[in-house]
């Protein structure tokens, strides 16, 4: 009978183990990082470590990215966002774009990808046309 209840015992100790690690994964998955490459320096990256990027022409709490700009440029959005090292949760927040779409902010700026960067670690948007640049903490 004790073997019993210890087996059972167990079973639900690594089921709850299992519960427990998977929703730390997920939340993993909102993360914002900072990020360190030579000759572009620390910029912000998302939990897989793809770039984000702010464009020149937009206004703390506005984008002036729409339509075709979005496809090159799309955008990062999470509900939630977790932080590491340095950053403080407080400067990440959230617009609701013209198009309805909502956008994550840092420091009040839209956050972007760039449909070039294919891999973590790509920095192929920093300075295109001189109005995109990697977001910096």
């Amino acid at each position: 009978m004790h073997i019993r209840n210890a087996a059972r015992l167990g079973a639900a100790l690594a089921a709850a183990l299992t519960v427990t690690l998977a929703g730390a994964a997920r939340a993993d998955h909102h993360v914002v990082k900072v990020a360190t490459k030579d000759k572009v320096g620390s910029h912000l990256t998302d939990a897989k470590g793809m770039s984000l990027y702010t464009f020149k022409k937009d206004s703390p709490g506005k984008s002036a990215c729409a339509g075709e700009c979005v496809a090159k440029w799309p955008l990062y959005f999470r509900e939630k966002v977790g932080v590491s090292g340095n950053l403080k949760e407080s400067d990440f927040g959230t617009i609701t774009r013209e198009d309805g779409q909502k956008q994550t902010t840092y420091k009040g700026m839209p956050l972007y990808y760039f449909v070039a960067d294919k891999v973590p670690g790509d920095t192929n948007g920093h300075e295109v046309r001189e109005v995109w640049y990697l977001a910096k903490p």
